[in-house]
């Protein structure tokens, strides 16, 4: 027989069953995560990124068929296929939703004010329209942006100092998003001191870039910077193509264009990116609000030299500036 404390004992346990039962279930019921990228299915950069977010979701206890659903989507860098595919994501009812750069992001938002999103990579999230500040992002996006403005100048004085020739500089950028517009801009600022002209080049399609560069290219003195955005990366093969065809000194806004072949690059590390991206995605799942997260500034930057393309294009590097590269190609 119970005496009347054991019986006490087991009726204090037996009420916490629910409570434990309930707290395992909420621990392993199947969260949905939707991923919008706006890359095909087998870049190898994007991949990389994909799987340091899958990794860092993964130290944070989420596992694929236990916990954790994701349903991925990849635009190709096409306008109508990410709206598409952002509708697609929303009627699917995630818990939270993933997107790389504005070109995922806006249609997203167009598709949703309600499930939260994260953006592991977007130039300026407040000039476009996807937070009401920095801080305190107030709607359901939050993430990391890639740059501040003042990077734009560097791009230009590093182009400067690895290849002092250059004197006239063609900006290739996607004036459809802001975030283009404003780089063009603090590029265009830092010109006069270092005694160069710059020109902006519109990248709307494979054709424009293909005429654009090469009318610039007819002229002595020339290099090019490319800024960040998807249209870029789509089209990064022909890009690196065509710089290397005209024989043009270019900087670029990912480390990717300079393993591919670029010359160099100055840019956030994207791999770090997406994997602070899963402890945001983690943070949400766990009930916080993307209104209260603030947007991540970046917190380190990666120089990236090729020396095979340098030597291709008969520059000598100075030392001062392979001394400061994180990375060096041979």
């Amino acid at each position: 027989m119970l005496g009347r404390r054991d019986f006490v004992t087991l009726l204090g346990g037996a009420a916490s069953w629910p409570l434990a039962a309930r707290a395992q279930q909420q621990r392993e019921r199947m969260r949905r995560i939707g991923i919008l990228l706006p890359a095909r299915s087998d870049d190898p950069a994007f991949q990389t990124w994909l799987g340091a977010f899958l990794q860092g979701l993964a130290v944070l206890s989420w596992t694929i068929g236990r916990n954790l659903r994701i349903e991925t989507r990849w635009s190709g860098g096409k306008a109508d296929d990410a709206r598409r595919y952002a509708a697609e994501l929303v009627a699917l009812a995630p818990d939270v939703l993933l997107a790389h750069g504005a070109s995922a992001v806006g249609p997203l938002l167009q598709a949703t004010r309600t499930v939260p999103i994260v953006f592991p990579v977007v130039g300026d999230p407040v000039g476009a329209g996807f937070v009401d500040s920095l801080a305190r992002p107030g709607g359901n996006a939050t993430g990391f942006s890639v740059f501040e403005y003042s990077l734009s100048g560097k791009w230009l004085e590093l182009l400067k100092e690895i290849a002092p020739s250059v004197r006239r500089v063609a900006v290739l950028r996607d004036a459809s998003q802001g975030a283009g517009t404003i780089q063009f801009g603090a590029i265009q600022t830092a010109a006069p001191s270092l005694g160069m002209e710059v020109s902006p080049i519109n990248m709307r399609d494979a054709g424009e870039i293909d005429r654009t560069i090469a009318a610039f290219a007819r002229s002595p003195n020339g290099g090019l910077i490319v800024t960040a955005g998807a249209t870029a990366y789509v089209h990064r093969d022909l890009i690196i193509t065509l710089v290397a065809r005209h024989r043009l000194p270019a900087i670029y806004p990912v480390r990717d264009f300079v393993t591919s072949g670029g010359l160099i690059s100055y840019a956030t590390d994207y791999v770090d990116h997406y994997r602070r991206a899963a402890g945001y995605v983690d943070r949400i799942l766990k009930g916080e609000k993307p209104a209260d997260l603030p947007v991540q500034a970046p917190t380190k930057y990666e120089l990236i030299i090729n020396l095979k393309t340098a030597k291709a294009l008969g520059l000598d590097v100075p030392a001062t500036v392979l001394a400061r590269a994180d990375e060096v190609i041979e």
